[in-house]
């Protein structure tokens, strides 16, 4: 392991370290259960790896219990069972990391900007031309949740969405979301090669896929606990977007991976994530989390490379090579996502596994039909920001005076004009309401 000037480590082998055996990885109720961070004092990207770390451990677990489902060899199960209930425990000490007075809006502005800077992050490092566009095609859906939510934290909470960001990602919309309802077929992508697909590749889309995964989940769960009617829609409506992320992004992965292939990419995955988090957490107590559970992550991972080359007799550094990678570096990508906002906003998924332009569509292009079906009686992620412009004479936004000067060709250049909830925003409305004043917020 080679270590620069600063302490940090330059090349990292995990296949080389010897982790935390398994049997030394149970702890205590008292050890388990962390004191929670201080809302309104913890940097962003500690929020960000927090919520990261949760959805990772949560399709590990998930992922453990589908392949035990499938697996009649009783030996290899009691393996899974042990790394299983660690990873289960682990999720509670990453989760209950979030404070009790942190709300469900709150909590959501920090999934969006998870989703938004982490896949910004991706795509720029990202080897593979085909998933780099179609993380770029997913990153603009998210921005534009992050714009609809940032709405309602401020008219129902009065939270600036800036007490979350903390200036490091952009509030703008972007594609509307009520044009990111697809057939869900046509969502699918083509997967990866799993003999010539760079270990990169794979970790960035199992990370992705985690996160998008827990995204629906979160708002599945807690979106139905405002008493405001639109909101609930409004969570509703981006939870089913968020269907539609985990089925493309997971659509990205070879099927013929074999479970115990599929099983090492997990554990891999996880070291990877928690050595990032390592890396980049600014925040000492949170740091020795993720310190130990990539001890942890280690030990899972020689289980899985003993499995592996059991039963494929293969080397393990086929699949992921002899290094990890670095999927998860959270920093501020404004430029970059500014950049993919003002050329790709008109995109749309084509009908082959590929992309193309509004004006391009074919007549029967199949997601006409679902947008028809379920915009008929309104977008709430449209009515938001009617009730922004009744109550504050325009929307919220949060950008560099640059950025603020393009919302309306932006939305020009990314609105649909056919299939229009009856709600829409139109350019017309939005020309009108960008006349009035800026709405103040606390930054």
């Amino acid at each position: 392991m080679e270590i620069n000037e600063k302490g940090k480590k330059m090349s990292f082998n995990p296949l080389e370290e010897k982790g935390i055996p398994i049997e030394k990885q149970h702890r205590s109720w008292h050890e388990i259960t962390k004191k929670p961070f201080n809302k309104n004092e913890v940097d962003c990207y500690s929020r960000t790896r927090q919520i990261l770390m949760n959805g990772i451990e949560v399709e590990a677990w998930n992922f453990k219990h589908n392949f035990s489902r499938n697996c009649a060899d009783s030996e290899i199960n009691k393996l899974i069972a042990q790394t299983r209930r660690v990873e289960d425990m682990q999720q509670t000490t990453v989760n209950w990391l979030t404070p009790a007075d942190q709300s469900v809006l709150e909590t959501t502005l920090g999934y969006e900007q998870v989703a938004v800077d982490l896949t910004a992050w991706m795509a720029q490092n990202e080897p593979d031309d085909y998933v780099r566009e179609t993380f770029n095609f997913g990153l603009l859906e998210d921005f534009d949740h992050l714009y609809r939510y940032s709405q309602w934290a401020y008219f129902e909470h009065g939270i600036s969405p800036n007490d979350i960001v903390q200036g490091q990602t952009d509030i703008m919309l972007s594609r509307p979301t009520q044009n990111h309802h697809n057939d869900n077929r046509i969502r699918l992508r083509k997967p990866y090669d799993k003999f010539s697909a760079d270990p990169q590749t794979k970790v960035n889309i199992y990370t992705l896929v985690s996160g998008e995964q827990q995204t629906h989940n979160y708002y599945a769960e807690h979106g139905m606990e405002y008493g405001n009617q639109c909101i609930r829609e409004t969570y509703a409506e981006i939870k089913d977007v968020e269907e539609e992320h985990v089925t493309m992004y997971e659509s990205l992965i070879d099927p013929t991976e074999s479970w115990f292939e599929k099983l090492l990419l997990h554990e891999f995955t996880e070291v990877c994530n928690y050595y990032n988090c390592m890396e980049d957490e600014t925040d000492e107590r949170l740091k020795k989390i993720w310190e130990m559970f990539m001890e942890y992550e280690i030990g899972h991972l020689h289980i899985a490379v003993d499995l592996f080359q059991k039963h494929e007799k293969r080397d393990a550094e086929e699949v992921i090579g002899n290094k990890v990678v670095l999927p998860c570096r959270f920093m501020s990508q404004k430029e970059y996502v500014t950049n993919i906002l003002e050329n790709e906003i008109q995109k749309r998924l084509g009908t082959n596994m590929d992309y193309t332009e509004i004006d391009k569509l074919p007549k029967d292009w199949p997601s006409y039909q679902l947008q028809e079906d379920v915009n008929k009686d309104g977008s709430p992620t449209e009515m938001v920001i009617q009730i922004m412009a009744a109550a504050k004479g325009r929307d919220l936004t949060v950008a560099d005076s640059k950025l603020k000067k393009k919302e309306l060709s932006l939305l020009e250049k990314g609105l649909e004009e056919k299939v229009q909830a009856p709600d829409t925003v139109s350019t017309e409305m939005l020309s009108k309401m960008l006349k009035e004043k800026e709405i103040e917020h606390e930054c």
